[in-house]
Formats: structure tokens, C-alpha cells, sequence
């Protein structure tokens, strides 16, 4: 998925769906650290795409509050 339509994607949801999914990337991002640690993951490039995921994540949900 394009960067922008993810974006488009997060301001359409509610800070608690942010706040579901936010929880999920990080997870993600634990199970990555944890696959990268014990030399299982394939794919290192997705731990940077998934910690720019979560800070896309706090940006909208930062904007939201604000805009409440």
C-alpha cells in the first residue's frame, strides 16, 4: 500500500481504531525485533517500514486530539 492512501486510510478511522491498530504494530515490531535477534527474519527492510508505520499512526492520532 502507497504511503499517502495508508495515511488517507488512518484519518478516516476513530482514535480507538487507531489505538487497536497501533497496538498491533507494535506487537509487529517486537515479533520483527525478535525474529531479527535470533537471525529468522528475511526481510530486515520491514522493521523500519513498520516503526514508520506507528509513528504515521501517533502523528493522526496526535492531530485528532488536538483538533477535539
Amino acid at each position: 500500500m502507497k504511503t499517502k492512501e495508508y495515511v488517507a486510510e488512518l484519518r478516516n478511522k476513530s482514535v480507538a481504531e487507531l489505538n487497536n491498530e497501533l497496538v498491533e504494530a507494535k506487537k509487529e515490531l517486537f515479533n520483527l525485533r525478535f525474529q531479527n535477534a535470533t537471525n529468522q527474519l528475511q526481510n530486515t527492510a520491514r522493521i523500519s517500514l513498520v516503526r514508520k508505520n506507528i509513528a504515521r499512526i501517533q502523528t493522526v492520532i496526535t492531530q485528532k486530539e488536538n483538533t477535539l
